[in-house]
Order: C-alpha cells, then structure tokens, then sequence
C-alpha cells in the first residue's frame, strides 16, 4: 500500500507557471487591448476584452467587472453566451488585477476604480451600458452606478461582497504590512484549497485549474513583490469601504443573481469564531439586499457557491440573458 509520501512522489503537482506582472505568457482565447490614461500622477494602463455580437447585434453593451480573485477573461463562458445573444461586452481587468498596471504607490478607492472604468467607457463612446459586477466587481459596480446612474441602463451582482460590513460586525482590522506578508505566501496550493472550501462547496471540477494556474502564475513571476503589495492595497481598500449603507440609494433597475451556499467574508480567517459564525451567509444576505435596493429582483441558484457563472454557466447565462432581455 503506497503511503501518501510514495503517492505524491509518484503524481507529483504539475509545477507552478511563472507570469509577468501583466499577465504576459498566460494564453488568452480573445486579443487583450490596452487603454493607457493618466491618474494620480501616473501614466496608468487597463487591459479589457471588447468582443462583438457573433450574431444580430441588438445594439446593447454588457461590461463585465471581475473580483478580487478572477480577472475578466475569467468571464470567458458568460462573454460567449453574450455575444451568441447578440451584445457586445466589455471586460476590463481594473488597475492592480491581471493585465493592468501594478503601481508602487496608488490611492485605491472604489470611486477612483468606478471612475478609471467610467474613462475607459468614454474611450470607447459607451455611455448607456448594462454593468454586471461579480465579488469585489458587485462593489465597483454598485459603486459606478450610484456615481454615473445615467450610464447605467441595468445593474447585475453576482455574488457581491459587501452585502454586510465586515469590520462594524467585529472583524479584526489587518494593515496592509500583514496583508502584504500573507499574499507573499500565495500559492496555486494554498488558491485551490481557498476556492474548493469557499467558492465551490467543497465540489471542483478540472476547469478551475486553469484559473488557479493564472492567479498562481502572476503571484509566482518577476513581478511578484509588486503584485503583493497591490493586492494587499486592495484588500485593504475592500475592507475599509464598504459599500452595504448605500444599496438603498440606488436609482437603476438591479438584480441580484445569489448562489446560496456562498460563505466568502472578507477576514473571516483571523476573525473570532463567534464572530465568524455570523458571517457570509449568502442564503441570507441576498434576500435581506434585495429588500434593500429600491425595487431589485433576485435570482437565487440554491446549493451553489461563490461563482454561479463557473460552477453551472449554462443554467446561470440563461438566466442572464432572460433577466437582461425583460
């Protein structure tokens, strides 16, 4: 009988790819353009994905926001689907993520993110667009559309977080030191196993890998230090401004599109367990947002996790484009 010692030796974990800092190497299935601006200072620049309608356009765009964890190409099944129904979509990966910019010194709110992306729109003479936001992308794009509502024809979250205040619910502050150290240590290891427990309930499927491999790649390249210290201003920057006291003042028609098994809670690691046990609980906090935003719709798809899109993308784009078309 092999020991586990004997089994890891003989199927060895395929070794880790080394990224750029921009994501150079990593094999993309559409061309990645770039939108350079200036901001604080800085010649900054935004990778995005515009992909057309494949069949009749109907003359609407979808721009797709990422989370903290995913990039925009990680949309790839939802901006095929898109494009099959006739919208044109616009992905763009926000400065500090993927194929952006990584700045050595960046003020990072989500009203400077809402307003890079808002430039970038104007780049592109976009300025009547459906804006779907997953995870951290549910904050950004809540936060655009109480900034820019008349850019804002219809407003979609997909597992946001934000959805409660962790910090006001007893979870402990990190600075941006400690959070630089542990994204230091950020492995496709340590990636898989936060994604299988809190993204997929415990249910993985061999696609994921891919994903895993991309995020594990930029945080094992040249730019690593540099890809760290972004992202621990960006965690820093999710905890601290929440977004949860102003669902209320929205003015655009929202639907929340909520897997129900989802438990993602900024902090929730170093976060008491009495604490942490009040946490995340999505089968919950869809419901009682949705209550919330003036006249929202919710889409619950029970037992899934974290990222509905991923886990089941057939079911979730159908339910898209219905909710879209309405």
């Amino acid at each position: 009988m092999l020991t586990s010692q004997v089994i890891a030796q003989v199927n060895p974990a395929p070794p880790t790819p080394a990224y750029g800092a921009e994501l150079q190497g990593f094999s993309f299935p559409y061309p990645v353009q770039k939108f350079t601006f200036t901001s604080q200072g800085q010649s900054l620049t935004m990778g995005y994905i515009d992909v057309k309608p494949q069949n009749r356009a109907n003359g609407r765009t979808v721009v797709l926001l990422h989370g903290k964890n995913f990039c925009g190409v990680t949309w790839q099944q939802t901006i095929d689907a898109l494009s099959h129904a006739g919208y044109r979509i616009i992905a763009p990966d926000q400065i500090g993520f993927c194929t952006a910019s990584k700045p050595a010194q960046y003020q990072y709110s989500f009203q400077q993110l809402a307003l890079n992306t808002h430039q970038l729109l104007e780049s592109l003479h976009l300025d009547n667009v459906v804006m779907v936001g997953h995870s951290t992308g549910g904050m950004l794009a809540t936060r655009f559309a109480l900034m820019y509502p008349q850019a804002v024809q219809k407003l979609v979250l997909v597992n946001p977080i934000g959805l409660e205040d962790w910090k006001a619910k007893g979870v402990p502050w990190r600075s941006v030191d400690d959070w630089y150290q542990r994204e230091l240590k950020t492995s496709a290891a340590s990636i898989r196993k936060y994604e299988l427990n809190t993204y997929y309930v415990g249910r993985w499927k061999p696609e994921y890998d891919r994903w895993v491999n991309m995020l594990a790649g930029l945080n094992n390249g040249p730019g690593k230090q540099v890809v760290a210290w972004n992202s621990a201003l960006l965690y820093d920057m999710i905890f601290t401004q929440p977004v949860y006291y102003e669902f209320r003042n929205l003015t655009v028609p929202t639907t929340l599109m909520i897997g129900t098994a989802d438990t993602t809670a900024i902090g929730s690691d170093i976060a008491s367990p009495a604490v942490k046990a009040t946490l995340g609980h999505y089968n919950a906090l869809g419901k009682q947002i949705a209550a919330i935003i003036p006249h929202a719709t919710l889409i619950e798809f029970p037992g899934l996790g974290h990222a509905p899109q991923m886990e089941e993308p057939a079911r979730f784009n159908q339910r898209l484009i219905e909710d879209l078309n309405l």
